[in-house]
């Protein structure tokens, strides 16, 4: 389907601007494609741009290679129609959601604005918004209400609220962009809105929407042309929280990561080990340095860095000689240099918890135990001091070297 709709709206590709409100002739092909337009009224043209940029939602990669000519175009013909065409209402939106959709602010500001039938708030705030514009922006369209406009030009709107407000208010974003996704569900609008909102979910560690809104974007989405961004977004929004820090929704985390490259997916693991290590949470440390020693390469520097997080995870846990064993062999010319200090502090930690008390020996066990009055504590608070002196070292270092 998507084919015969970039067919059609590149039939407005070869119009002259006086012919620009002319009945478009058909494909040359035995069955006519759909036509992208039947009288040329900027709110058709503006439905041909919509049909090609959910094409390219889609994973349409001749309608992404033709955006740019098409939006063009269809600035040109807005600039050639008749004054009159703007009296229409849904003309006077159309102009709004082209500006939107991608269309140039130098077109539209060459409109007739006194026949342009359209909000002032929206129009005005669709423009400072393209224009850079963000303050002026958010004070014109921070009232408007997208449900309360049509969907078309109601979850344009939302979708810039979104952006917006991601920063100032995130609740609001939120919100704006599920109504974003509500108003124009299969569109671009909603692969766009997924993308932004996947972050901001992240980043207010809501993990069943977070869980929620990537099973959407893969169900929907996974061959858009923009689902590198999407992707980039989730690893952020992932990794730069405690989304993945909770060992009892590893086994869901891991079923969101098997939709990614198995490139992407170890590297994903590796921050997770690394970033469950700093925050102190040693169990996701091992199921995610598990994952990615089954992933990565002999002899790679990432088989060396899933060793490093399995066996610091051992070693502090309830494998203290498997743990010991395994940081003892890493090949240290393979690891990054912010992780050397972790190793080196998690090995010495292990050797001072085992070191035995100076002066002990095989035969003080025959020896009756001494009395509380005078035991001697000054061995064993040593120790303690240097464990603690060492846990005080790797609490600064993993402090100052977060990822």
């Amino acid at each position: 389907m998507i084919r015969p709709l970039l067919r059609a709206a590149l039939l407005l590709l070869p119009f002259t601007a006086a012919g620009a409100f002319a009945e478009p002739a058909l494909a040359p092909t035995p069955a006519p494609a759909p036509a992208a337009s039947t009288s040329g009224e900027p709110y058709e043209l503006v439905r041909a741009l919509q049909a090609v940029q959910d094409g390219i939602a889609n994973g349409d990669t001749a309608a992404h290679g033709n955006h740019a000519a098409l939006i063009r175009q269809i600035g040109e013909k807005f600039l050639a129609a008749d004054p009159g065409v703007w009296s229409n209402l849904q003309n006077g939106q159309a102009a709004v959601i082209y500006l939107l959709s991608g269309g140039a602010p130098q077109i539209i500001r060459k409109l007739p604005r006194d026949k342009l039938n359209v909000d002032g708030r929206l129009f005005d705030g669709a423009l400072a918004y393209v224009e850079g514009r963000q303050d002026e922006a958010r004070e014109l369209l921070k009232d408007v209400r997208p449900r309360t406009i049509p969907s078309g030009l109601g979850g344009q709107v939302a979708l810039v609220q979104g952006a917006l407000f991601a920063r100032a208010e995130a609740s609001l974003a939120i919100e704006r962009l599920d109504d974003a996704r509500l108003l124009l569900p299969g569109t671009l609008v909603e692969e766009a809105a997924l993308r932004r909102e996947i972050l901001l979910v992240g980043q207010a560690e809501d993990f069943d929407k977070f869980e929620f809104l990537t099973l959407a974007y893969i169900r929907h989405y996974r061959n858009s042309v923009y689902a590198g961004d999407f992707w980039q977004r989730f690893s952020t929004g992932l990794t730069q929280s405690s989304l993945a820090l909770d060992e009892r929704r590893f086994a869901r985390i891991t079923t969101l990561l098997e939709q990614i490259d198995r490139a992407s997916r170890l590297k994903l693991y590796l921050v997770i080990a690394r970033t469950a290590m700093v925050r102190g949470g040693l169990p996701v440390t091992r199921l995610a340095g598990e994952r990615a020693l089954t992933l990565s390469a002999d002899a790679s520097a990432e088989r060396e860095r899933a060793h490093l997080f399995r066996g610091v995870s051992r070693a502090l846990t309830d494998e203290y000689d498997g743990g010991l064993a395994e940081l003892k062999v890493l090949d240290r010319s393979k690891l990054p240099e912010r992780d050397i200090p972790f190793l080196n502090a998690t090995v010495q930690l292990a050797l001072d918890v085992r070191k035995p008390f100076a002066g002990g020996s095989a035969a003080a066990a025959d020896k009756p135990p001494v009395t509380p009055a005078r035991l001697d504590l000054a061995s064993s608070t040593a120790t303690l001091a240097r464990a603690q002196k060492q846990l005080g070292e790797l609490e600064r270092l993993t402090r100052d070297r977060r990822p």
